[in-house]
């Protein structure tokens, strides 16, 4: 167990210390920096996480501020720090299966309630002005570009570094990466400066559904968000979708891209298939580097299988109805820059 972690022993001396008695102690799964426990205490269901952090907590309870029917964001009620020096975070819990367990069978419940999910995102209230790191403005990048390149540098002040030297180490990796690179550094340009909300991981155990997928029950785990551009948490269900054969047999795309507040936006779609593709490429990027740090093979394997075919297959065409009245350009060719960008 990592030492940022708690033991159940821990868990149980820590709620000792709180007001009110807790009871009938629980361990949760999801979380790779976490550990969590579910506990009653005055007639509530209440969760209690421990990790390295305080600040990733902290981005939990500010994300409150987010929060609607679409975007339902647990209440935190504590955050701080433990005598042993663990970040700790005490929230209200929430019931419901992980995204990236929904079964094909529900896919026509989970289509319309994920659009409705990165609808609630983009509709979420921005200033063009707010920092990119919206809840850390202090040590965020300067602009949304700066921090899409920033993710293809092996920074030694990050949790996650070390990874580009194993990277440059393997030939196929190397290439792959260099290409994947070369690609998002010119794409980027036609990355606009939004400030949208971007979650930054709406799977790994992030996003709850109601059982019958009809509804997202939480999103957590705020971390990672940033204000940049909508399509990114788009284009992350898309690049993962090959692995979760549920999010796989849905296309969430038409429904936000023709919803009524993106279609009023004039710059919204404006090159959307290049940003898309751009943002896929990046998530496969990045996610090596993870994948070399944790040691975990098999799904570094599997992500750069899936890098080199987003690579080779270039920007999709998306699904942009052309708008009444609207003058035939760039915001109506969303694969304008298809396979000539490559």
């Amino acid at each position: 167990m990592d030492e940022s972690t708690a033991s159940r022993d821990e868990a149980v001396a820590f709620l000792a210390d709180q007001p009110g008695a807790a009871e009938t102690l629980e361990p949760l799964s999801g979380g790779a920096w976490s550990s969590a426990w579910a506990y009653r205490s005055g007639g509530e269901e209440l969760v209690v996480r421990f990790g390295p952090e305080v600040s990733w907590y902290q981005a939990d309870r500010a994300a409150g501020r987010f929060a609607g029917p679409d975007l339902p964001v647990p209440e935190v009620r504590a955050v701080g720090t433990t005598p042993a020096g663990r970040a700790f975070a005490v929230s209200v819990r929430r019931h419901g299966r992980f995204l990236e367990d929904t079964p094909v069978e529900l896919a026509g419940a989970l289509g319309p309630t994920l659009t409705r999910l990165l609808v609630a995102l983009f509709r979420a209230p921005a200033s063009p002005g707010a920092p990119v790191g919206w809840h850390q403005p202090g040590t965020s990048p300067a602009s949304w570009r700066d921090h899409l390149l920033a993710g293809l540098v092996d920074d030694p002040s990050n949790v996650v570094n070390g990874w580009g030297a194993a990277l440059a180490g393997d030939p196929e990796l190397a290439t792959l990466s260099t290409a994947v690179a070369d690609r998002v550094s010119t794409l980027v340009e036609a990355c606009p400066e939004r400030r949208d909300l971007v979650h930054g991981d709406l799977l790994h155990g992030n996003v709850l559904l109601a059982p019958d997928a009809s509804r997202v029950a939480a999103v957590l785990s705020w971390k990672c968000s940033v204000r940049g551009d909508f399509l990114y948490d788009a284009a992350w269900c898309a690049f993962w979708a090959p692995f979760h054969p549920g999010i796989a047999a849905v296309d969430p795309l038409p429904g936000l891209l023709t919803d009524p507040s993106v279609r009023a936006d004039p710059a919204a779609l404006v090159d959307a298939a290049v940003r898309h593709h751009c943002y896929q490429l990046h998530i496969g990027f990045t996610h090596l580097g993870w994948h070399l740090w944790t040691g975990d093979r098999a799904n570094l394997a599997a992500t750069a299988a899936r890098l080199a075919e987003v690579l080779d297959r270039g920007p999709v065409r998306l699904p942009v109805p052309h708008r009444p009245g609207a003058p035939t350009g760039r915001n109506d060719r969303a694969g304008c820059r298809d396979r000539s960008s490559r």
